[in-house]
């Protein structure tokens, strides 16, 4: 069956006439022979020598097409169009027969056609799904100099496969190609080179004027605009070609242009993004003259007819991204010398033509001979991915023509490891595969960040939504705006406004989508969809391109198992367009998009400046919905450079998605690590930051599962020993008990040195509860452990060594002041009102303890004040007591204690035994250190402290007003009552007797008290006031009681 097959394609191949007019006819028969001789060709030929239609009609001639078609490629797909069309034309035939063409969305081939020309992401995509291409015997690639990813991407799959399939044939095509370069890499390939069928073109430059550059007085557009009206002036016929960087030049020529209102002349503006319909105008036989005003959309793949004057400004916008900022910039840069003699070959088809250059021939000798690949200045991310699902090996071994740089393969391989779309192989540490994630992705055929969200979608059920927007961004913007007329630009504003979103501009792409699919219901015609279209100043071409697209990604989701769910989504899901309120799927729909957008976003620095991340400082780009009042944190679907760096297609955000979606990109630091009573957990201030931008500042977090072991000393330090808890577990009280008896006999003898350090303390808790860090899993560990006794201190635990009790004893607990004992604290804190020993003696008892008894202070403290009082005493009779240590000594032997003021029982004992008369007037408490004076605290009849200080005398004062008031207070809350109106109580007793605690009772009196409107029975402290009080309150309450009969009295 195969062999038939054969036999009948050999039988119908198609038989080529070749034009002996173009100048690659000359060669077509060493062309023919080196391509049957050899499995790889090189053809460099110039610019109109007929490469592009006549080379597949060399294969032909050469027997290829037989055992499979001749496939050949183009880098944009009008070019494979009208190269298809044009060599069915000259082989007699329609488009679709023996020659047809692929583009996306469109296929225009049959099995037995012998020629199919298709873009180069077509091949691509079909060798994803079929590696070894066996559809193809021969493969071209044309327009090889343009050396985009896709062409690069291609000669290194080829270059791989024709190792393994020896029948497959590779010819090379291109106007300007580095021949050398491209044969080395495929191994000294043969290099055809032809020339082309061209006129002579005579070049132009323009002079350096040194004054005018360094006045900066004129752009290139005013030069082009120049170089134009000096052409229409000098000659009547010939079209102008004028090459321009970007569009907004190609408006600004086109508006000076158009004011010179040249005569017979039409100004067709050129570049990827206008509409078809005007597109095509280039193209067309006009009676006018044609000024065609073009980016380098008209270098290559369009011929454009009857062009015989081209001005070029040596200016293109290329793409060049940076790994480093992973940013996308477009900058205005000069273009090579291979593009400026492609732009010079547009003219000279037909005639002898005329080449402008706005630049000194200088510059033109200065520059590359060509324009760096694209591969070299590219996001290799969709590469890597791709050769990963290809299983073509590791990048940095693909035989690329120019291999990229290490920094920009490493930036790919980060962004798939962010998307999750790859994963470090196991047994080879250096390589990757894909995840189920990456496998996914690979067969959508969108950017790996769209794909990335698509799969996110399906999980937070808005695939439908992100579909859309994906497949929006897969095309061109579908948005119009007129290149002249301002009324125009206006009335395009204002269609463009009614679907803006002031939130999200991937919301305004819904609105858009939503309001297209509503006219297509309702209108069954393309015409009403066009005029839709026309009224709002949208493309139909990009509109109808945009749900191609669309439907290709939704069948292959659906081949994948997801569910696609409709919702229209809308600017009505947005809460009303209110900051910071956000639907449910307003945020499924952003956090999927931040899942593949996640290194574009960033935070407000002021108004529409924000720094993004890299250390990038970004601005909002002036067409997005969210120019004027943006949130303050946002996600752009691409960061751009042209006069700066432009968020484009951006939304608000919240910063707490980022974290959800980006946590394994996340970078965490704590700081400030403490214990947290109230949590009941060591905390730390956490920090969140995604590649360079904080999202999370001072966030509290629980800190034992960042460092168990810092977490667990703290803890112990803080809650254990310190004891800052809520409540004290049994353990703690147990200890604390031991921790306060060995504190109090330090203050008691005035060191520090009996209780071990807090070091000491943790170390015990430290042995016995390893990696416990809170108060959770410290009760767990106990219930573990059943009990907390191994918690449970000893008195030993807590000594450095054990103190000698007869010095304890010296510090007692209670002392005996007059002929009652009363409490003793001790504090060992100098320089604090507590510092030293206070006794406590009740206010009802302070005036019958005899103020000298405590001069005498403890035992413990007496040695120390008798040397201090001595030591203070007047040199006369300090001298005559030396040394002061022996004298003391003495004293404390021999010296009765107790019976009278200590300064007294002193100049006694001197007297006697020293013979050294000292007058009471002498001794002199100024001198004391605090400590040494007795602190006295009056207490009252609750136990609180209604007055404290260090002079005895105030033993003597009467405190029972202050110590009274609890004793009334109790006496008013047992017995008094308010607004009495009538006699209602039990008799009034002449006197209460009110007891608080164990102190004596206090005697208070009852009355009646007049008040307004009724009657009070009250407590007085003095009888006298009690009984006035109720005299005037009975009668008050007689008048009460009886106010009717007394009225009637009256009346009587």
């Amino acid at each position: 069956m195969k062999r038939h097959y054969l036999l009948l394609r050999k039988k119908n191949l198609p038989k080529p006439v070749f034009d002996p007019a173009l100048p690659i006819t000359a060669k077509k028969d060493e062309i023919i022979a080196s391509i049957s001789k050899n499995q790889i060709v090189i053809i460099s030929g110039e610019t109109g020598s007929g490469k592009t239609t006549q080379i597949p009609k060399f294969c032909l001639a050469a027997g290829r097409g037989i055992n499979g078609k001749i496939g050949c490629t183009q880098p944009r797909r009008i070019a494979a169009i009208t190269v298809a069309a044009r060599i069915a034309e000259e082989l007699g035939e329609e488009t679709g027969k023996s020659v047809g063409y692929k583009i996306r969305f469109t296929d225009k081939t049959r099995k037995d056609s012998y020629i199919k020309i298709m873009t180069d992401g077509i091949l691509l995509a079909e060798a994803h799904n079929d590696p070894y291409l066996r559809e193809y015997d021969t493969i071209i690639v044309d327009e090889a100099h343009e050396r985009n990813l896709n062409i690069d991407f291609i000669l290194g799959v080829l270059k791989t496969l024709l190792a393994k399939r020896k029948d497959l044939k590779l010819i090379i095509t291109s106007a300007t190609i580095d021949t050398e370069k491209f044969s080395k890499a495929f191994d000294n390939a043969p290099v055809i080179e032809v020339s082309g069928r061209m006129f002579p073109v005579e070049v132009r430059y323009l002079p350096v004027d040194p004054e005018s550059e360094e006045r900066d007085e004129k752009t290139h557009v005013d030069l082009a605009a120049e170089a134009a009206d000096k052409i229409m002036k000098e000659s009547r016929s010939g079209d102008i070609l004028i090459f321009m960087p970007t569009e907004q030049d190609i408006r600004e020529t086109a508006e000076i242009l158009q004011g010179r209102k040249f005569r017979a002349a039409e100004l067709i503006p050129l570049f990827a993004r206008l509409p078809a319909s005007e597109q095509s105008k280039v193209f067309s036989r006009l009676a006018a003259r044609k000024i065609i005003i073009a980016t380098n959309i008209a270098e290559t793949s369009l011929t454009i007819p009857g062009i015989k004057y081209v001005i070029d400004t040596g200016l293109a916008r290329i793409l060049q991204y940076t790994p480093r900022s992973r940013s996308t910039a477009l900058p205005v840069v000069k273009v090579s010398k291979s593009s400026a003699d492609q732009r010079k070959g547009r003219c000279g088809r037909i005639e002898n033509g005329i080449c402008v250059r706005l630049y000194p021939k200088e510059d033109y000798e200065s520059r590359s001979l060509y324009t760096l690949p694209e591969i070299l200045r590219s996001n290799l991310a969709d590469v890597i991915l791709r050769m990963i699902a290809l299983n073509l090996g590791d990048i940095s071994a693909f035989p690329f023509i120019d291999r990229p740089a290490a920094k920009s393969i490493k930036d790919g391989y980060d962004i798939l490891l962010e998307l999750g779309a790859i994963a470090p192989e196991k047994e080879n540490k250096s390589g990757f595969t894909l995840t189920p994630t990456g496998r996914i992705m690979a067969s959508l055929p969108v950017d790996p960040r769209l794909s990335r969200m698509l799969i996110e979608a399906q999980k937070r059920d808005c695939l439908d939504e992100l579909a859309v927007i994906a497949a929006a961004l897969s095309c061109q913007d579908p948005r119009e705006r007129p290149t002249n007329k301002t009324a125009k630009i206006d009335d395009a504003n204002r269609a463009h406004r009614l679907f803006a979103d002031t939130q999200s501009d991937f919301i305004t792409l819904l609105n858009i989508w939503n309001k297209f699919n509503d006219t297509l219901k309702g209108v069954k015609i393309t015409a009403g969809i066009k005029r839709f279209c026309r009224a709002n100043f949208l493309s139909f071409r990009r509109m109808k391109e945009w749900r191609d697209i669309y439907s290709q990604i939704k069948d292959i989701l659906i081949e994948n198992g997801m569910k696609i769910r409709k919702t229209n989504m809308g600017t009505r899901e947005t809460g009303e367009d209110k900051p910071g309120i956000y639907s449910s799927l307003y945020t499924a729909v952003h956090k999927s998009i931040l899942s593949g957008f996640l290194s574009n976003i960033a935070v407000k620095k002021e108004n529409n400046i924000f720094s993004a991340t890299k250390e990038k400082s970004v601005m909002i780009f002036p067409g997005s919905g969210l120019f004027k009042n943006p949130g303050i944190w946002i996600v752009a679907a691409e960061m751009v450079e042209t006069s700066k760096l432009f968020a484009r297609t951006a939304a608000n955000i919240e910063s707490t998605w980022i974290e959800e979606i980006g946590k394994d990109q996340c970078r965490y630091s704590y700081h400030e690590p403490h214990w947290e009573k109230n949590r009941g957990e060591v905390v730390a201030s956490e920090q969140v930051t995604l590649f360079g931008l904080t999202i999370v500042q001072g966030r509290p977090a629980a800190y034992g599962r960042i460092n168990p072991s810092e977490a667990s000393d703290i803890f112990i330090k803080d809650a254990l020993v310190k004891e800052d808890v809520k409540i004290l577990l049994p353990f703690m009280e147990h200890n604390r008990k031991l921790k306060e008896d060995i504190t109090d006999i330090e203050n008691r003898v005035r060191r520090r040195d009996i209780l071990v350090d807090d070091d000491v303390l943790a170390g015990f808790y430290r042995e016995k509860l390893p990696g416990i860090y809170d108060i959770r899993t410290l009760g767990k560990y106990i219930k573990d452990m059943s009990g907390d006794r191994f918690l449970r201190m000893t008195k030993e635990d807590f000594l450095r060594y054990n103190p000698d009790e007869d010095e304890i004893a010296l510090y007692p607990d209670n002392l005996k002041l007059g002929d009652k004992p009363f409490q003793c604290l001790y504090s060992f804190d100098p320089g604090k009102p507590e510092d030293g020993v206070t006794v406590k003696i009740p206010s009802s008892y302070a005036r019958s303890v005899p103020p000298e008894t405590t001069d005498w202070l403890v035992p413990g403290l007496l040695k120390e004040k008798i040397a201090a009082l001595i030591k203070g005493l007047p040199k006369e009779y300090r001298k005559k007591l030396l040394p002061v240590s022996r004298t003391v000594d003495a004293v404390m032997a021999k010296m009765p204690q107790g019976k009278t003021s200590l300064k007294t029982a002193l100049s006694g004992f001197i007297y006697k035994n020293f013979r050294v008369d000292i007058p009471a007037s002498a001794w002199s408490d100024e001198t004391l250190p605090e400590h040494l004076k007795m602190r006295i605290s009056i207490t009252g009849s609750k136990g609180e402290e209604i007055f404290s200080g260090r002079d005895k005398m105030i033993l003597t004062k009467d405190f029972s007003a202050k110590a009274d008031s609890g004793f009334l207070e109790k006496a008013r809350k047992i017995h008094e009552i308010t607004g009495i109106t009538g006699w209602d109580f039990s008799d009034i007793p002449e006197s209460v007797i009110i007891k608080v605690n164990e102190e004596a009772g206090r005697i208070y009196f009852q009355g009646l008290e007049k008040d307004a409107g009724c009657i009070n029975l009250r407590i007085f402290e003095s009888e006298k006031a009690a009984q006035k009080s109720h005299e005037e309150g009975t009668v008050a309450l007689f008048m009460i009681v009886y106010a009717k009969e007394l009225k009637y009295a009256k009346k009587q």
